[in-house]
C-alpha cells in the first residue's frame, strides 16, 4: 500500500494486487452481511467498521491479512485463533492458507453485541 490518505474502503482494496483485492472484498462482505447496520471508515489509514463504536478493523499487507477485533475479540476466541499469529487485539491470516471467513463472521457477531451491551451500560 502507499502511504497516500486512503478516503474510501474501495480506494484502499483497489490499491493492492488482484489476489488480495478478492481476499479483501470477501473480508469486507462477509463484515457488511453480518454488520448491515455499520458504517465503514478508514480509521487508522485501515478499512474500519463502526457501529456503537469502532467494530473491527482489517488490513492487506505482503503476505497476510491483519484482522483486528480489539482484545475482547482475541480474548473471546482465543482457541480458534491459537493457530494464527495474533497479538493483544490483531490476528495474522496468511495469504497462502485458507482466510477463515466464518471465524471472521463470528467474531463480527460477537463484536456488535458487546459494543451493544456497552451502550446499553453506559445508559444506566
Amino acid at each position: 500500500m502507499n502511504s497516500q490518505k486512503k478516503v474510501s474502503i474501495d480506494e484502499y482494496i483497489q490499491s493492492f494486487p488482484k489476489e488480495v483485492q478478492t481476499i479483501l472484498s470477501k473480508v469486507r462482505k462477509t463484515i457488511q452481511k453480518e454488520a448491515p447496520n455499520a458504517t465503514e471508515a478508514i480509521r487508522y489509514a485501515i478499512p474500519t467498521f463502526i457501529q456503537n463504536g469502532n467494530l473491527v478493523h482489517f488490513a492487506a499487507f505482503k503476505k497476510h491479512l491483519g484482522f483486528y477485533s480489539l482484545p475482547s475479540g482475541n480474548l473471546k476466541f482465543q482457541k480458534e485463533i491459537k493457530n494464527y499469529k495474533h497479538g493483544k487485539g490483531s490476528i495474522q491470516f496468511q495469504y497462502d492458507e485458507p482466510i477463515p471467513y466464518d471465524l471472521i463472521r463470528k467474531i463480527v457477531q460477537f463484536r456488535i453485541k458487546e459494543n451493544e451491551l456497552n451502550v446499553k451500560k453506559k445508559r444506566k
